[in-house]
C-alpha cells in the first residue's frame, strides 16, 4: 500500500468477490469482479436489488451497474452470476457509467438476453455506436496522424496504432438500439433507495456516478479511483480539447457528499475517505502541470517529450498510446491557461514553450 492509499479505509480490507460469485458491500448493492485482458487486469460491477413496475404489477429483480468487455471468458462469468447470484430473480436494467470498452462491451449481450433497457448518457450511448463502426480515438490512421503531429514519430509504434482500427469494435462488436438517458441530477429509484446521477467530463464524454444519499454510497465508476488517476486525455476526434480542466471540474462535484461516504470505484476496491482522494487526485495533477512545465521551460517539449517527464516506467504500446493522450491534456491545460504556447514545427510536431 502506498502512502496515499494509507490514508483511504478499505472496509472490506483485503476481500475480494470470487471469481463468478459476489460480494455484498452495502443494503441492496453486490460487488462483482472481472478479468480484463489488460495491464489494468480487472473491472469492478455492480448489481443492485430492484423493483420496476410491470403489466401485472411491480417485478422484482436486479440492475446492472456496467458490464465488462465482450469476450467468451466474461460472458462465462457472467453465467455464473446468473446461476448463483441472482436468487432467481430477473435482470430488470442495464446502466453504464460510460462508453468505455470495459463498460459497455456487454451491454448489447445483457440487454438482449434479459429483455432488460439500456440506461446511459445520450452523449456517451451515441460515441459508443459511432465508435462501433469506425475508430475514434483507439486506433486508425487519424489516430496515428494525430499521435504522430505530438512527436511519436517511432515508425514502427505507428504502424502498430494504424492496424488497431478494429481495437473498439472487437471489444463493443454491439450497442443497443435504444437507451433510456440518464442525466446530471436525475433521480432514478433503484429498489425503493432513490440515486442521483452525478454528470463527469474528461475522463469519458459524459461518465454517470450515482449517488444514494440514504445510504451514503457512491457509485464512482472511473471518476475516482482509489489506487490510481484516471486517464484523462486528448483523442484525434477532438484535438483541441481540453480534458483536464474538465476533469478536475468534475470530481470536485463529489466534494458535497458525505465525508463517510462509501465509494464504489470500477477499479481497485471500495473505500472511504472520498473527499481525502478528491484532494490526491487535485495535488498529483497539480505536481505532473508543474513537472511538464517546468520541462517546457527548459527546451519546447511535444507530447512524446514529456512522456518520460511523466511516466518513469518502460511502457507498452496498449500503455504508450494513453500515455501521450494524457501528456497532451496536461499540455493543453497550461495552454488555456495562457501559460505554454502552441508552435506547429517545419517537421509538422507540435511544441509547447513558455507564452
Amino acid at each position: 500500500m502506498n502512502p496515499q492509499e494509507a490514508q483511504l479505509h478499505y472496509p472490506f480490507g483485503d476481500a475480494l468477490p470470487p471469481s463468478g460469485g459476489a460480494l455484498e458491500v452495502a443494503p441492496g448493492v453486490k460487488w462483482l469482479r472481472m478479468r480484463l485482458p489488460f495491464a489494468l487486469d480487472h473491472i469492478n460491477l455492480w448489481l443492485l436489488r430492484d423493483e420496476l413496475p410491470g403489466p401485472a404489477g411491480s417485478v422484482s429483480g436486479w440492475t446492472v451497474v456496467d458490464c465488462c468487455v465482450s469476450r467468451d471468458e466474461s460472458k462465462a462469468q457472467w453465467e455464473q452470476i446468473f446461476a448463483g447470484e441472482l436468487e432467481g430473480l430477473p435482470i430488470l436494467r442495464v446502466i453504464v457509467t460510460h462508453m468505455h470498452p470495459d463498460h459497455i462491451g456487454l451491454a448489447h449481450w445483457l440487454c438482449q438476453r434479459w429483455n432488460a433497457p439500456l440506461w446511459i448518457s445520450a452523449t456517451d450511448y451515441h460515441t459508443a455506436r459511432i465508435a462501433t463502426g469506425n475508430s475514434t480515438g483507439f486506433g486508425g490512421e487519424s489516430a496515428a496522424g494525430f499521435f504522430a503531429s505530438h512527436g511519436l514519430t517511432d515508425t514502427e509504434s505507428l504502424a502498430q496504432i494504424r492496424a488497431r482500427a478494429n481495437y473498439y469494435p472487437g471489444l463493443v462488436p454491439d450497442v443497443p438500439a435504444r437507451f433510456h438517458r440518464m442525466m446530471d441530477g436525475q433521480a432514478i429509484s433503484i429498489g425503493g433507495r432513490r440515486w442521483t446521477c452525478i454528470s463527469g467530463y474528461g475522463h469519458a464524454p459524459e461518465h454517470i456516478a450515482l449517488h444514494c444519499a440514504e445510504t451514503r454510497t457512491l457509485i464512482s465508476g472511473d471518476m475516482v479511483l482509489p489506487r490510481i488517476s484516471t486517464n484523462v486525455s486528448v483523442y484525434d476526434t477532438e484535438p483541441e480539447s481540453n480534458p483536464l480542466t474538465l476533469f478536475l471540474q468534475s470530481i470536485d462535484k463529489f466534494a458535497p457528499l458525505h465525508a463517510d461516504t462509501l465509494t464504489l470505484p470500477s477499479h481497485g476496491k471500495p473505500f472511504r475517505g472520498l473527499h481525502t482522494r478528491i484532494a490526491q487526485l487535485h495535488a498529483h495533477h497539480r505536481d505532473r502541470l508543474a513537472e511538464v512545465m517546468q520541462a517546457c521551460q527548459a527546451s519546447p517539449c511535444s507530447g512524446a517529450d514529456i512522456l518520460p517527464v511523466m511516466f518513469k516506467r518502460v511502457l507498452d504500446l496498449h500503455q504508450t498510446t494513453f500515455a501521450m493522450g494524457e501528456a497532451v491534456a496536461h499540455l493543453h491545460t497550461l495552454w488555456f491557461e495562457g501559460r505554454l504556447q502552441r508552435r506547429l514545427g517545419d517537421d509538422g510536431i507540435y511544441r509547447f514553450e513558455p507564452a
